[in-house]
């Protein structure tokens, strides 16, 4: 594996990562997002709906939480969990953690870490976890680590030594074990980044991490609420500057549009797509725009009606500020944000233009807002593949609009943008 940069504009970085996949033929543009998957298949799609779907990521996420309890079965059909779920070409990364559903804390020692599936609570040892990772046969698998001291609570000096030590601890044992496995000498380990909110500890992870022979660097525990924004980018500011350049950066937990800018302006490469699948499971549709380079002619109109953004080469009516400053909740804690529109609503009833016009998903063109209103009120499952299917690929046009703006020197029109819609 090798990560070519082509630019590095005020830290973002635009390039390729090659050599990738068991054969070394495969390459992965950066920025961008993985696919985010539950027990290996995307949400609501069968894997011919899936690829319908235009821009599909090259690198899929799956999660060790759902696919542990099927280790045996794997570790008997010894040919890879990529072939198992039927995406034997995709290239492959494991997680420890789903980031839809966090797991409860106080459940990491010195010796293990707990992941959570269907059957309740396992603890991982570092032998246990690796021979896992020998049965799925992931390109890339995150490594063990402590991730409990995290940035959305204050977090003690000792504590995020503690959170350090343990996940270097787990990194050279994990490392130790590939080296003895003829199996995952062809994958990478990915090490983790951690110690929660203290500047210090951060930096040593940093560095001790980037002295080991991994693949690449999982920002941990950078998720937060929103005032703790600025500390928290400052600190990611600071940890990335500690990393070699030639290793690729993810950050797990940091999905929505607006913080996902600002992570790149911060030097971090990769992202998870779970956002999409959240805004899917609350019947809600993504509508933001990211034509950052509108029509001329309508320029004056944009500027004289700001309630008015361009959206994709049309225009779409949002809310006003006052509303979209309103928190929505929708349910179990899951907040709509104003990137998307909510399709459970009356209004929807006799809307019979598309999700987001001029978009290509085959949702948009083939089906109204109508309908989907009437699929999401009348319970049919046919909703969550057709808000899946939108979703997705507006996602993935998001982060293509990224990689465009970086070639042309544009990410401020870009950023503005999504900053106007985020507000």
């Amino acid at each position: 594996m090798k990560l070519s940069l082509t630019k590095v504009v005020n830290g973002c970085r635009l390039g390729k990562i090659k050599n990738l996949g068991k054969a070394g033929d495969r390459t992965m543009d950066i920025p961008a997002c993985l696919l985010y998957t539950k027990t290996g298949s995307a949400p609501h799609l069968t894997h011919q709906t899936l690829h319908t779907i235009h821009g599909l990521p090259a690198m899929a996420q799956l999660t060790l939480s759902s696919l542990a309890e099927h280790h045996e079965v794997l570790a008997e059909y010894k040919e890879g969990i990529g072939k198992f779920i039927g995406m034997p070409e995709s290239l492959l990364y494991c997680s420890l953690h789903d980031p839809v559903s966090p797991c409860p804390a106080g459940y990491v020692t010195n010796k293990s870490v707990s992941v959570w599936g269907l059957g309740g609570r396992m603890e991982m040892t570092t032998s246990k976890f690796m021979a896992i990772q020998q049965a799925l046969q992931p390109d890339w698998f995150q490594c063990l680590s402590d991730g409990e001291a995290s940035c959305e609570e204050a977090t003690s000096i000792k504590r995020a030594r503690k959170s350090v030590d343990r996940s270097l601890l787990f990194l050279d044992n994990c490392l130790r074990l590939q080296e003895e496995s003829e199996v995952l000498q062809k994958s990478a380990i990915i090490g983790v980044i951690e110690g929660g909110d203290v500047m210090e500890e951060r930096l040593r992870s940093a560095r001790e991490t980037a002295k080991r022979p991994v693949g690449g660097f999982l920002l941990d525990s950078f998720q937060g609420n929103p005032a703790t924004l600025e500390t928290r980018l400052y600190l990611l500011s600071s940890v990335t500057a500690e990393l070699p350049e030639d290793k690729p950066r993810l950050i797990c937990g940091v999905s929505r549009p607006d913080e996902v800018l600002e992570c790149i302006e911060r030097g971090v490469d990769l992202f998870e797509s779970f956002f999409p699948y959240q805004v899917t499971e609350r019947g809600c549709a993504l509508t933001f725009s990211f034509d950052y380079q509108p029509n001329p002619e309508e320029t004056h109109f944009l500027v004289v009606c700001p309630s008015v953004l361009q959206q994709n080469g049309i225009q779409e009516e949002i809310k006003y500020v006052d509303q979209t400053k309103k928190i929505k909740t929708i349910s179990c804690n899951q907040e709509m944000t104003s990137f998307e529109i909510n399709l459970k609503e009356k209004k929807y009833q006799e809307d019979f233009d598309p999700l987001v016009r001029g978009c290509s998903c085959y949702c948009c063109k083939n089906h109204t807002r109508a309908y989907i209103h009437h699929l999401l009120v009348t319970n049919e499952l046919l909703a969550g593949v057709l808000l899946m299917m939108h979703n997705f690929e507006h996602y993935f046009g998001f982060f293509h609009s990224i990689r465009e703006a970086l070639k042309s020197d544009r990410l401020a029109q870009l950023k503005e943008l999504i900053r106007r819609q985020a507000s």
